[in-house]
């Protein structure tokens, strides 16, 4: 499919990106994450919402703002947060498997979520085997998305160079540090072919990247 595609790594994001999380995923884990802050912060329901929000737009994920602001240890929330039965809500997907089993260059995972929650996703989804590793949440001291040293580290764990490397992603700000790392970018969004952009490829799902082009 894609035997001319000038790169040697894709680091593809997984949740809506891969997927899309709509169908239950993400609002079963805002639901835990919530409970957690209510119960451990003492707070209603509405202003756990909002500190949610609030820690997630901040710093990229709620865990950091409660990790900075209020001590907590990582390992407790992550585990409830993704504590959320995925494979309920997910099947075999084969035209994805399809897809990721043409793909010859070596395919790795990046999310701000846990190893644990992306085997549940990537084994619901019947794709697990399509990727060499998992980059998750504590890869760099659980520092999330977006952020230029992490996928520096990244790049340098996978012995390649930053232009060798696709990073596919939803978010636009992980997107941007990866160009500033020097890599190229493809932009998973339902309004990527509605606005201009400024990444490699834009697409509304990662079926419909054109994976097959060049990115040089």
């Amino acid at each position: 499919m894609i035997k001319q595609l000038t790169i040697d790594l894709m680091v593809i994001d997984l949740d809506n990106t891969l997927y899309a999380a709509d169908n239950g995923v993400f609002a079963r884990m805002d639901e835990k994450m919530i409970a957690y802050i209510q119960r451990e912060l003492g707070l209603g329901r509405k202003e756990a919402n909002v500190l949610r929000v609030k820690y997630w737009k901040q710093y990229g994920s709620t865990l950091k703002g409660l990790m900075v602001h209020h001590g907590h240890d990582a390992e407790p929330f992550l585990f409830e947060a993704h504590d959320v039965d995925a494979h309920e809500l997910l099947s075999p997907h084969d035209e994805l498997r399809d897809v990721l089993q043409d793909i010859p260059q070596r395919k790795v995972i990046h999310t701000n979520g846990t190893t644990e929650h992306a085997e549940t996703i990537l084994n619901a989804l019947g794709i697990r085997d399509c990727f060499a590793a998992i980059y998750d949440i504590r890869f760099n001291q659980y520092t999330p998305k977006p952020c230029v040293k992490t996928l520096q580290q990244l790049f340098a764990q996978e012995g390649v160079a930053a232009a060798q490397v696709l990073v596919i992603d939803d978010m636009e700000d992980n997107l941007m540090v990866a160009k500033q790392a020097g890599a190229k970018t493809a932009w998973v969004h339902p309004t990527a072919t509605q606005v201009n952009h400024g990444w490699n490829q834009a697409a509304v799902s990662f079926l419909d990247l054109k994976l097959e082009a060049s990115f040089a």
